[in-house]
């Protein structure tokens, strides 16, 4: 779990925006490089080839790989195109019917992916190569696609700097991995699968040797890529492993979060090893995606209700009051300010109505059980690990964890679900409900549950008008078209669950 104050000397050393980090302007991370100094490498043919990277749907990175020097003469100043089915198609990535975007209607025309040069930098996971983010534009206008995960990210960030809100988010991921490769799963039709162990391995440090041979290059290859780890650990469930990045930007930690898929899979490939990030590998294993954000105006946490900011403030368990204060962290609202006591209300009101941008598979919604560190209502508590918002931190290191996305969902989109649902609490006048001390699976209080299947949720983000009044009629209709295809994409399957439950019984 991401527990570094996000306001701590380490994690400021490693901000990528440097003209908003609220302290000090250190030096860019190593492995992030200036166009300039693209140039350079290319000279010097250290670097022949640059990834322009678009995420997709799933935030899976789509895209072309460039010769250095094209991409330096044109590809840089003007963009390059890609087939706008890459923002029209499901995990198969199958032309699809039914999106406004693109469609066998619309010829499939091509739409325009322009760099992000603040995202340039080396992949040492694939020889003599760079990678930089794209945003998707509209051929004709020039304008942003409104569709694009990035984008609608983007859009949330600028609301609430329109409230005078800056965004500060780490991502935390679960993953696991097993023995042999993708392709030697898919000839076994992906039955039989062998975790990497088989023990719970839970807080261990003494690890098997191609376990240690493969965390050691994951972090050797994402350092090299300017995204230093903050903690690796080995999990519960067989072959489970959990990754934290320090704190920054929420931009930045979403581009690094696809960054780090891709190495995580490649890497795994070169130590015999699959990496997958299924909400529910297995029946009883969870792999989780938790949101940790907080909110600053300034060097001032927004959410911290003694206004601390990131010099100087308490820290320390004896920094709260008793249990009846209500600024103490072990207070009634959990040490938060008002903004912070609306910003939670604001979560537990729409994200029921957002979940296929942060649970947007069948499978996400198998992580969803009692007793599983997975939340099954929508509910807050402090340090309460059982609810689906958990207040954590002390002093300026308050923050908020949603605790919902599971490992499938694309980071863009969960985070900018979240953050639509604070702006729509911090925008609102929505009661706050009373935080949970004790299990949440047991002391439901008639709180919405977490939808069970992915039809349900698509319902409610469907059926109501706050996914509308948020985030616009036309991102919900594409995402919840793509919910659609990815319900109808398993509604005929025979699964082996029925044959067990059915063949000699039937």
């Amino acid at each position: 779990m991401t527990t570094t104050d996000p306001t701590t000397p380490r994690t400021r050393d490693r901000d990528r925006d440097r003209d908003r980090a609220p302290y000090g302007a250190p030096a860019r991370p190593a492995g992030r490089l200036t166009l300039e100094e693209l140039r350079g490498l290319a000279d010097a043919r250290r670097i022949e080839t640059v990834l322009l990277a678009l995420p997709d749907l799933q935030g899976r990175l789509k895209g072309k790989r460039h010769g250095v020097r094209a991409f330096l003469d044109q590809v840089a100043a003007h963009g390059a195109e890609a087939c706008a089915y890459v923002l029209a198609t499901d995990v198969d990535m199958r032309p699809l019917p039914g999106y406004a975007l693109a469609s066998w209607e619309t010829g499939y025309q091509d739409l325009r992916v322009r760099p992000d040069l603040d995202t340039l930098r080396t992949v040492p996971w694939l020889p003599r190569t760079a990678l930089v983010h794209g945003d998707a534009l509209a051929p004709e206008s020039g304008q942003p696609l409104a569709v694009a995960p990035r984008r609608l990210l983007r859009r949330e960030l600028d609301q609430l700097a329109g409230l005078g809100l800056r965004v500060q988010a780490g991502l935390e991921t679960e993953f696991a991995l097993y023995r042999g490769s993708y392709a030697q799963a898919a000839e076994q039709g992906f039955h039989g699968l062998v975790p990497a162990w088989g023990d719970n391995l839970d807080y261990a440090l003494d690890h098997p040797p191609v376990l240690d041979r493969y965390l050691r290059r994951l972090s050797d290859a994402l350092d090299g890529a300017g995204l230093p780890v903050e903690a690796l650990k080995t999990e519960s469930a067989p072959g489970q492993v959990e990754i934290t990045f320090p704190y920054g930007d929420a931009l930045a930690a979403c581009d690094g979060h696809t960054v780090f898929k891709h190495a995580a899979r490649v890497v795994g490939e070169r130590t015999g090893l699959a990496a997958t990030f299924m909400a529910a590998p297995e029946t009883g294993t969870g792999n989780g995606l938790h949101l940790h954000l907080s909110l600053w105006r300034g060097e001032h946490s927004a959410l911290n209700g003694a206004g601390a900011t990131g010099h100087g403030a308490d820290t320390s368990a004896s920094g709260t009051s008793d249990a009846s204060g209500a600024s103490g962290a072990s207070g009634r609202n959990g040490g938060l300010s008002p903004l912070g006591e609306r910003a939670v209300a604001g979560l537990l009101d729409a994200l029921p109505q957002l979940a296929p941008l942060y649970a947007p598979t069948v499978n996400s919604y198998r992580r969803f059980r009692p007793d599983s560190f997975a939340p099954t209502h929508f509910t807050w508590g402090r340090d309460n690990r059982t609810c689906a918002v958990r207040v954590t931190g002390q002093g300026a290191g308050l923050h908020l964890e949603v605790r919902l996305p599971g490992a499938d969902a694309n980071p863009y989109l969960a985070l900018a679900a979240a953050l639509a649902a604070v702006r729509h609490g911090l925008t609102g006048d929505l009661p706050l409900p009373h935080p949970h001390t004790g299990s949440a699976y047991a002391q439901a209080r008639g709180e919405p549950p977490v939808p069970v299947t992915l039809e349900q949720a698509l319902a409610a983000f469907r059926g109501g008008p706050l996914a509308r009044e948020l985030l616009g009629a036309e991102a919900v209709a594409h995402y919840a078209y793509c919910a659609e295809t990815e319900v109808a994409a398993h509604r005929y399957v025979v699964t082996d669950a029925e044959r067990v439950r059915g063949f000699s019984r039937a």
